[in-house]
């Protein structure tokens, strides 16, 4: 039976120790390298003194077009191959994947060509796959500043004989952060899942064959961030990772990463948005799409109005990155003549002209699988507020649960659900499996699963008109109120010229012989007040009548 690993907590299973032990897992390391036919060289010494058996172990080096061809040295483990990377692509991830695509070992162990491991470092990693088929394991890296480097042959020596720590001298620099993840959650036992990820390093990490060729290998479109992005998917496919601190090695040199980390991020940042969707801190334009999405939502068909109004409901989420896809018999929709009004399709085809051309809308026989990080799946004509989403996954995110059950409405027919799933947890379930388990059952004893009760966390009906034909009261009250001021101010300066008017009729009062003129100068000046505050007040009486008409009945 496949063991049940929690989250990651990979403390319910127990390795061996080292050298105490009968390995029967094959494992072919893939070394891709580009111009590092000196550091290679100690690389592959290195691996020809291994603990792990030498009939279980091959090697396959990927030639990353060096301006020099590489070759293999005298000094290599017995099954070692040099391939060159195929044309088409260039880069670490290219390399790889060339090397996956050939490697016939049941793990795939990657090791960068200026690593130098120690002697139990393969065995080390490979004690754990033996234990579960979807653990992914981290070697632990020291680092050495560049400089005079040993012959192959001591290295070799010094790794058969164990003293390998005297081969070079120690660097301070570490990969703090990712050491600082491991120690603050146990060795990353208590990470949560979007936290355990990160500390994926894929200079020295070994994987499942199986579990890596079904989340589809390396992204060969990328020439750096490959290491974050298979992270990001290792973990959607139900991985656990396990970073061992005796399987050791030395790094030659210090990484780009160390060098110059102001200019990779700068780099990296834009390629690691659009793929990685935990990273929310580089997705905080209002309005953008990316490559994979925050959120896959499922709406299965239903009437028009329905179907419409929950689907509307998710598009205006506060989570922007969120894909809907409304399943049906789509290919039932045939172009033949037919009574428009009385189509028994006719539901269907008012769904498919309203979101045909939707970007962020799937017409689908099934659900999406797109690689998103949760799942949504809402029975039509359920309303989520526009903050619910958003509340729901914080809520699985503080408690690094697997799902959440909401109840809409119970009924004599039953309990009307929505459901929000972690894709690691679906893809853990179906990784441990057996015929006989409940899903939900499984999910929850791998991650947690909650109920909560839909009316709490914002879902309602939708109205009973839909489309609606008038916008919320709200809106017309404010815009109401805005009218009623400028009127108010139109009021205020009639009222002023009035009171001017009555200055000039008491001027006009002190001159005898002049009165009737001010008189007539006057009454012209009251007839004038009188004419602006009436086309004033009726002016912008009708702009704002106008204007509340078109909000509330915007079809009349």
């Amino acid at each position: 039976m496949i063991p049940r690993i929690p989250r990651n907590d990979f403390g319910v299973l127990d390795p061996p120790a080292l050298g105490a032990w009968e390995p029967t897992l094959t494992v072919t390391v893939v070394i891709p390298a580009h111009d590092r036919q000196e550091t290679l060289d100690l690389t592959l010494a290195a691996l020809s003194a291994q603990s792990y058996p030498e009939h279980l172990l091959d090697v396959i080096v990927v030639d990353d077009g060096s301006a020099t061809p590489l070759q293999l040295p005298d000094l290599a483990p017995a099954k070692t191959k040099l391939i060159s990377s195929p044309p088409g692509g260039w880069g670490r991830a290219w390399a790889v994947q060339a090397g996956v695509d050939t490697a016939t070992g049941e793990v795939v162990f990657v090791l960068d060509a200026d690593m130098v491991p120690h002697r139990h470092h393969v065995e080390a990693q490979l004690r754990w796959h033996h234990l579960a088929p979807y653990v992914v394991v981290l070697g632990w890296i020291d680092f050495t500043p560049a400089g005079e480097l040993p012959a192959p042959e001591q290295v070799r020596e010094a790794v058969e004989t164990g003293t390998e720590n005297a081969l070079f001298p120690l660097s301070p620099h570490r990969h703090d952060w990712a050491e600082k993840i491991i120690l603050d959650h146990d060795g990353l036992r208590t990470a949560p899942s979007s936290l355990a990820t990160r500390v994926h390093v894929g200079a020295t990490a070994s994987y499942p064959a199986a579990l890596l060729r079904s989340i589809g290998g390396m992204d060969t479109a990328l020439v750096l961030a490959e290491d974050t992005e298979l992270g990001y998917r290792l973990t959607q496919g139900g991985a656990v990772f396990v970073p061992d601190p005796e399987s050791r090695a030395w790094h030659i040199g210090l990484p780009t990463a160390m060098r110059d980390f102001a200019a990779l991020k700068r780099y990296n940042d834009p390629y690691v948005a659009d793929r990685v969707p935990y990273r929310r801190y580089l997705r905080t334009d209002a309005g953008r799409q990316w490559l994979v999405r925050y959120v896959d939502a499922t709406v299965p068909s239903g009437s028009y109005e329905d179907v419409r109004a929950t689907v509307d409901s998710l598009l205006a989420s506060s989570i922007p990155d969120i894909g809907v896809t409304i399943t049906a018999p789509w290919d039932s929709l045939t172009r033949d003549r037919r009574s428009p009004l009385q189509d028994p399709d006719l539901d269907l085809r008012l769904i498919h002209a309203s979101f045909e051309h939707d970007p962020r809308v799937r017409l689908a026989a099934a659900p999406a699988v797109t690689g998103a990080p949760f799942r949504l799946q809402v029975p039509p004509g359920w309303v989520p507020s526009e903050d619910t989403l958003e509340r729901l996954i914080a809520f699985m995110e503080q408690h690094d649960s697997g799902a959440v059950r909401i109840a809409l409405e119970e009924t004599g027919h039953g309990v009307t659900v929505a459901r929000l799933d972690r894709t690691a947890a679906l893809s853990r379930a179906a990784l441990v499996a057996t015929g006989e388990d409940d899903e939900d059952e499984l999910i929850d004893a791998l991650f947690g699963l909650e109920w909560v009760a839909g009316e709490t966390w914002g879902f309602k009906r939708r109205p009973a008109v839909y489309p609606p034909r008038r916008k919320p009261l709200s809106e017309v009250a404010k815009l109401t109120a805005a009218h009623e001021k400028e009127i108010a101010l139109y009021r205020k300066r009639v009222s002023a010229l009035r009171a001017e008017i009555g200055q000039l009729k008491r001027e006009a009062g002190k001159h005898g012989r002049d009165a009737a003129r001010w008189r007539e100068k006057a009454e012209a000046w009251r007839r004038e007040a009188v004419r602006l505050a009436r086309e004033q007040n009726r002016t912008v009486l009708k702009r704002a009548v106008r204007r509340v008409r078109n909000l509330a009945f915007p079809d009349t």
